[in-house]
């Protein structure tokens, strides 16, 4: 959960910010979006293994280009 203190001479501003940084580093839009709609479990795992193929042929790309 983030929560962030705010002094009483700290301008509404800057506090809006440190919250949003804050919410950013800690994933919380990126989760809520994520859990936004309902997701088959077999949906889940076709794209956690077009990430990981995307990741190894990205990897040998890489390996190729090396001299």
């Amino acid at each position: 959960m983030a929560h962030i203190i705010i002094d009483d001479n700290e301008m509404l501003e800057k506090a809006i910010k440190r919250f949003k940084r804050l919410v950013e580093k800690e994933g919380i839009i990126r989760e809520f979006k994520k859990r936004e709609y309902f997701e088959k479990p077999s949906t889940i795992l076709n794209r956690k293994k077009k990430a990981i193929a995307r990741k190894l042929m990205k990897k040998t790309r890489k390996g190729r280009n090396d001299y």
